[in-house]
């Protein structure tokens, strides 16, 4: 049975809202008619910074409803990572100087409730939530929740059909288990940073936190799994991701050639192929343009459009292993070329050649790329207290169900009231009394 159709089943059950199906007893939002697979599925966001919030934002672009748990006071520690801001307008009751670009990249489609774990009442409210969701994610050190009572062990016996994910540096076992992780430590000690950068230069991290970014992709992706598996079973689950599993996982095609030769790694290569030749980027009179001459075919339209055809018959590069060979030559021979014309002259000579060829673009030209723009990857949302503002959007296309961005990503608390209200039936007066002990904000 689909995840959507034991949703929509459980839709159709009666209006309390509380329906035994194949996965047990589940409470689904009652804000329905989106269409889109997640729709009904509710997540409880305990995460911060960038792995968790963005497998929940994937979750909530995918429609399920995901309620964001920030400290009171500061709330998600991105909300102060800036320059730049998207400023508040004018006449707003907000402080401070806005809204962070960082916050605002993984956490739209999300509702947020501040709260106090410190409090009592604080924890009483997670466990009525708790009680009521599908889904918690979580990204704090091993057994730091146990003391709040909002571990695993003690949600299975609130929600035994609970599915609950743990993202952390090092995962739940091991040596490194209490060690706090972050993207750029494990780059380094699992691998990545040793293969990233110039030939003969220092290690360097990613541009992007990729290893974050890969850790939340694989945990949404192990969420969806387990929620088709309770679909058959009834029984939720935990989920245990680490950083540094991931990042080991996604070194491919690297270790398995170390796997199966038992050799150390060729190192940093740029944007070099150790084993392709001309496949890097090279200089322009502007900029920089990369070619990829993955075969012998290849090369020769590349030695043609570069004007020396003599090239495809030179016994140092009639073949890819002549060229590895003579790479540093032929390298040195392709850059003196390509510096003779802008990026734009040399991208108009090869289009519609059918050789692999691109421009090394900065962010404001992919941002503004004529493809960007055709595939709608950049979108306008209208933000309650910023105004209009611009977001990339889900790059996640499908036919009959596209995701969509619902809501801007909130403020502190925005949401607050409405989840205390009206997901959890507490009165006006009891939201007020726990505003006042600072248990929720």
């Amino acid at each position: 049975m689909s995840l959507s159709i034991v949703a929509r089943s459980l839709r159709a059950q009666p209006a309390n809202g509380w329906a035994r199906a194949a996965c047990g007893f589940r409470q689904y939002s009652s804000a329905v008619g989106t269409g889109l697979p997640l729709e009904g599925v509710r997540v409880l966001d305990m995460t911060r910074v960038l792995a968790g919030p963005y497998c929940t934002q994937i979750l909530g672009d995918l429609g399920a409803e995901v309620i964001k748990i920030e400290h009171p006071v500061r709330g998600d520690d991105t909300r102060a990572w800036g320059p730049p801001y998207a400023q508040h307008k004018p006449g707003s009751s907000l402080e401070g100087p806005g809204e962070s670009a960082y916050f605002l990249g993984a956490n739209r489609n999300k509702k947020s409730l501040g709260l106090s774990f410190q409090h009592k009442e604080g924890v009483d409210i997670l466990h009525k939530l708790a009680a009521k969701c599908d889904v918690v994610v979580e990204n704090y050190l091993p057994g730091a929740l146990k003391k709040y009572d909002m571990d695993y062990e003690t949600l299975r016996k609130i929600n035994p059909g609970l599915i609950y994910a743990s993202i952390t540096g090092y995962g739940q076992t091991g040596p490194y288990s209490n060690r706090a992780g972050y993207d750029v430590m494990v780059e380094a000690e699992f691998g990545l940073m040793h293969i990233t950068g110039e030939r003969d230069g220092p290690p360097v991290k990613v541009g992007v936190a990729v290893t974050d970014l890969t850790t939340g992709l694989y945990t949404s992706n192990s969420i969806m799994a387990a929620l088709l598996g309770r679909a058959k079973t009834g029984r939720g689950q935990h989920i245990d991701v680490a950083l540094s599993d991931c990042q080991t996982a996604t070194l491919a095609n690297i270790a398995s050639s170390c796997l199966i030769s038992g050799k150390k790694d060729s190192g940093r290569w740029g944007t070099a192929h150790p084993s392709i030749v001309p496949y890097k980027s090279f200089e322009t009179e502007d900029g920089d343009i990369l070619f990829g001459g993955g075969n012998d075919r290849l090369f020769g339209v590349l030695s043609d459009g570069l004007g020396e055809p003599q090239w495809k018959d030179d016994a140092r590069y009639k073949t890819n292993a002549d060229r590895v060979a003579n790479r540093q030559e032929l390298e040195a021979k392709i850059t003196d070329i390509t510096k003779q014309k802008t990026t734009q002259e040399w991208l108009d000579v090869f289009e519609g050649k059918g050789m692999p060829y691109a421009a090394v673009n900065d962010i404001q030209g992919t941002l503004n790329h004529a493809h960007t723009k055709a595939r709608n990857m950049v979108v306008e949302v209208e933000h309650e207290a910023c105004g209009t503002i611009k977001m990339v959007n889900t790059p996640i296309k499908m036919s009959e169900t596209p995701p969509t961005i619902r809501s801007a990503p909130p403020t502190l608390g925005e949401h607050t009231d409405e989840v205390l209200l009206e997901y959890l039936g507490l009165g006006k007066s009891e939201v007020a009394k726990l505003k006042e002990s600072g248990a929720v904000a």
